[in-house]
């Protein structure tokens, strides 16, 4: 499902953009992606839309960064403390944890997108992997 990403090439200078310019590009991407992985299935579109919207929301943002934590580098950890902690007061409708976890996934996620595409597809595909064996369970 992440073959789009991995045909990328590595384009801009992510280093120059700051965390929330990351973030909102990160924010996104992760939802392309989410679309791309249900544009596939036959459903109506507003059962894809709510389909969509569960998994692009802060909380599911956080969960995939917990999934994703012991598999970064410390390069890529920093990021993510950097998306964390330029959040501010964070949004009404969510805990301001989850909210900055989101954050700094997001943060992440832009990063790579510019940087490093195939190593963006290689934790996608492992949250994918992820998401697999929850099914199974």
């Amino acid at each position: 499902m992440t073959d789009w990403i991995r045909c990328l090439e590595p384009s801009g200078c992510p280093d120059e953009l700051g965390a929330l310019q990351l973030a909102w590009l990160g924010d996104a991407v992760w939802e392309l992606y989410q679309r791309r992985r249900f544009c596939e299935k036959p459903a109506k579109g507003k059962d894809l839309h709510l389909s969509v919207v569960s998994l692009v929301k802060a909380e599911a943002q956080a969960q995939a960064l917990e999934n994703l934590e012991i598999s970064l580098t410390n390069y890529e950890k920093n990021l993510v403390r950097r998306g964390r902690n330029r959040v501010g007061r964070g949004s009404r409708k969510v805990n301001l944890a989850i909210y900055g976890k989101a954050t700094g996934f997001e943060t992440l996620i832009g990063w790579l997108f510019l940087k490093n595409p195939s190593r963006l597809a290689q934790l996608l595909d492992r949250l994918e992997s992820i998401d697999s064996k929850n099914l199974k369970d």
